[in-house]
């Protein structure tokens, strides 16, 4: 994690190294497919990145997180104490990463064992994170989420 600032905000965070880009194919211009393998936790990531902001290769490491709000001030609701969502967008935890996207929690499957699968929709850049459901416990559907990576 960047800090300790706004870790109540945090419901996620690990290195991930990417272990495949596009390895169905490249769909679209500016769009990469990245899988993912995390160094803590075990957890596999799929994730749709745009490549005019962000470009990951094979093997390359990255730090990954998952905020409920990017206001260092919120409240564990994600609320902030003053300003409401337009305080989400003043400096705040954005502003140690590289890449950041805003999205819905819209779909959970329960795996085998313990392996769950959360779904999360950034506009139509997709992502899976898959792993024991003690990591992602804090990931609920419904819920709007901000990812945050830098590498």
């Amino acid at each position: 994690m960047a800090n300790n600032a706004g870790s109540d905000a945090f419901v996620f965070d690990d290195v991930f190294t990417v272990v495949a880009v596009d390895k169905d194919g490249k769909k679209f211009d500016r769009v990469s497919r990245i899988a993912g393998q995390s160094h803590n936790n075990d957890m596999k990531l799929t994730l749709d990145i745009n490549t005019d902001l962000l470009t990951l290769s094979k093997d390359a490491d990255f730090s990954l997180a998952l905020a409920t709000t990017l206001n260092p001030d919120a409240d564990k609701s994600g609320a902030a104490a003053s300003g409401g969502w337009r305080a989400d967008l003043q400096s705040g935890l954005a502003d140690d990463w590289e890449y950041v996207m805003y999205g819905k929690v819209y779909k959970f499957d329960e795996g085998t064992g313990d392996e769950v699968t959360a779904y999360v929709s950034f506009g139509g850049l997709l992502m899976a994170l898959t792993g024991s459901y003690r990591h992602i416990s804090r990931v609920t559907v419904g819920e709007y989420i901000y990812l945050l990576i830098r590498h």
